[in-house]
């Protein structure tokens, strides 16, 4: 028979990982890019504190993905643009060189869709979010992203506001990283920074 202490301090290791568990952790120590790994010749570098995308000599897609894979989660980051700003945040991801496997919540300039969910080398446009929520981007400041992950389903808010809600199995199936885009024509610069992930 277990003495009494022994099982006591189980249990208090169990809880206590199920509490780190649910735990909000930072993605980025807004020194250097540990825990992130570059793909492609575009620039991934920090600066005041902030995580800078910016095009390269060969204007092509570019990533950052987090070393760590993630399943259900929520994600918090914000997020500024600069010169054309087409970027994106990945989830459930997998690459090859520069050909990601996986579903972005966009980050592009007015008009554009940020919010939406597209599917990169499948399906495409997933869900776009209805034009009056284009509103919500503020053009040129900070702005923050949520994007909640849990299953089959999958919803983004900018600045507080809802903007998608989908449910799809194939995303719901999918585990992997989470990645930042930089878009492909050069001319691109995307500030990052309060990159923090709660796994659910």
């Amino acid at each position: 028979m277990i003495p009494n202490s022994k099982i006591l301090i189980a249990v208090l290791c169990m809880l206590a990982h199920l509490g780190a568990f649910g735990q909000r952790k930072s993605l980025f120590n807004g020194k250097d890019l540990t825990g992130w790994t570059i793909h492609g010749t575009e620039k991934w570098y920090v600066e005041n504190g902030e995580l800078v995308c910016e095009s390269g000599p060969d204007k092509q897609y570019g990533y950052l993905s987090t070393n760590d894979t993630y399943k259900d989660f929520e994600l918090t980051v914000r997020f500024k643009q600069e010169a054309d700003g087409n970027s994106g945040v990945f989830i459930r991801s997998d690459i090859e060189g520069v050909k990601i496997s996986g579903w972005q919540v966009e980050v592009a300039p007015p008009g554009h869709n940020t919010g939406g969910i597209y599917e990169s080398y499948g399906r495409g446009w997933l869900i776009q979010p209805e034009p009056e929520k284009d509103k919500y981007l503020k053009v040129g400041e900070w702005n923050t992203m949520k994007i909640r992950a849990v299953g089959n389903e999958v919803t983004s808010w900018l600045n507080g506001k809802k903007m998608v809600h989908l449910s799809d199995e194939k995303i719901g199936a999918a585990a992997g990283f989470i990645a930042l885009q930089i878009h492909d024509g050069g001319g691109i610069k995307v500030r990052w920074k309060d990159l923090s992930i709660k796994e659910l």
